[in-house]
């Protein structure tokens, strides 16, 4: 079972495109055979979470949480790594952040 966090690569087809590459992502949960997932780029200009050598990562990357979408999970190939704890956090907060709008006090 896939676990939040973990940074895996997966068969995603690109927005402006009909075209499935395979491509580094991290999952935010699993549920049901579904799983969801943020994409990770190495364009390190892109706006993101960073995600470091030291961390893991092959490259110097950024995770894109303006990427984020449902696979099924024959389409994740393999399990990377996993975020540290402080990664999990600061990914949980910036999620946070774009969702307060759905606050029902928003």
């Amino acid at each position: 079972m896939l676990k939040s966090g973990d940074v895996v690569l997966a068969q995603m087809q690109f927005t402006d495109t009909f075209e499935v590459k395979k491509r580094p992502a991290v999952v935010l949960f699993e549920e049901l055979g579904n799983v969801v997932i943020a994409g990770i780029t190495s364009n390190i200009n892109m706006q993101g979470i960073p995600l470091t050598k030291k961390e893991g990562a092959v490259r110097e990357s950024v995770i894109k949480l303006n990427y984020i979408f449902t696979v099924s999970k024959p389409m994740i190939t393999s399990v990377l790594f996993h975020l540290n704890h402080d990664k999990k956090e600061i990914l949980l907060r910036a999620l946070h952040e774009r969702l307060d709008g759905l606050n029902a006090r928003g």
